[in-house]
């Protein structure tokens, strides 16, 4: 390890985790992040030097949207040289969904960026956020001959730090909140922290950090079930301006062979809307012409998401179309994994 200090910078941006108990009236109140030591000197003990810096006006995650997302990662860009490592504290509700994006608008990233959060507040009794935000800074810091071990965005929460664009939230009560169905954790904390080097994305050499700040919401999901009927496809299909839609369909990506159905996503392909592929299965892939029932949507180009989860391809669209990926070459750029995000 190095002996140099790692330097830390602790961005805020909402969520559980910085939320303080009042133990006289019980009311939960904003945790000041300048105070941070002071209220939890374990931090001392880490090898690092650790500053925050906090949304003005902290967010609940279920607010979270793209242009947030483009400010994370603009503060991440502009502070880039003065820091070691980045920790993301993130209400949880939609935090792999901005994993997912920072990963995407962080191009050429050689450092780590750490998302975490918790279950409950920072200063409940059997609170969760502590050991999260102590492991996530103390893993942040971890460096090899001067290099950061991570360089991806990660989300780490309970023990276990998972690349970032490939995790799913599984429970809204559990302090293991969040799965990582198909990839490995990256590390594991426990007695000492197990790193899984051949998981990792590969090292950076000479990378140059480029922030990409635009991404376009012209997006939709639409989950199959059985009785979906044309009045709703035709409603999501024709919504104003609408440029990709993301297809979550049984198993390993099959659909209803209906004409009437057929015909919609035939007519949306022909009319320029992207139409991305994706299971809605917790974890599994998308295997495109290996039943009938997937081998018309191969025929007519409908694009296979492979094993991305429905945050990452939400993610990863947003930041196609705003980086003005042509329509030709769309589909091609998004079957390739840009970040680690799926096969």
């Amino acid at each position: 390890m190095s002996s140099k200090k790692s330097r830390i910078l602790l961005i805020y941006t909402g969520g559980t985790i910085g939320m303080m108990k009042d133990y006289v009236s019980g009311a939960l109140k904003a945790f000041d992040f300048s105070q941070l030591l002071k209220n939890i000197p374990e931090l001392n003990q880490l090898d690092c030097t650790i500053a925050s810096l906090s949304f003005e006006y902290p967010i609940d995650s279920s607010n979270m949207n793209p242009d947030h997302w483009v400010a994370i990662a603009e503060i991440i860009g502009s502070n880039y040289g003065e820091y070691d490592g980045f920790v993301v504290l993130h209400g949880s509700d939609t935090m792999s969904y901005t994993a997912s994006a920072l990963s995407f608008l962080l191009e050429n990233l050689a450092k780590p960026v750490i998302l975490t959060g918790s279950q409950l507040p920072i200063g409940d009794l059997r609170t969760d956020a502590k050991e999260n935000l102590i492991t996530a800074i103390q893993i942040a810091a971890l460096q090899e001959k001067g290099k950061s071990v991570i360089q991806e965005v990660g989300l780490y929460f309970e023990y276990k730090l998972y690349r970032g664009n490939r995790t799913t939230k599984i429970n809204a009560e559990h302090f293991q909140a969040f799965a990582s169905l198909n990839y490995p954790h990256l590390i594991e904390s426990g007695v000492h922290l197990s790193i899984f080097h051949e998981y990792l994305l590969p090292k950076k050499k000479n990378a140059v950090l480029k922030v990409h700040n635009a991404m376009d919401d012209n997006v939709a999901i639409l989950k199959l079930f059985p009785g979906i009927n044309k009045n709703i496809v035709e409603a999501v299909l024709g919504a104003k301006d609408l440029k990709a839609l993301i297809l979550e369909t049984y198993g390993s990506g099959n659909a209803p062979m209906e004409d009437w159905f057929l015909e919609k996503l035939k007519f949306a392909i022909k009319n320029g809307i992207h139409i991305i592929n994706v299971t809605q299965c917790s974890g599994g892939a998308v295997l495109m012409g290996h039943y009938e029932t997937s081998s018309k949507l191969k025929k007519m180009q409908v694009i296979n998401g492979k094993d991305i989860t429905t945050e990452a391809a939400i993610a990863k669209a947003m930041y196609l179309l705003g980086s003005g990926v042509s329509n030709e070459l769309f589909k091609t750029v998004f079957e390739t994994s840009l970040r680690g995000e799926m096969l």
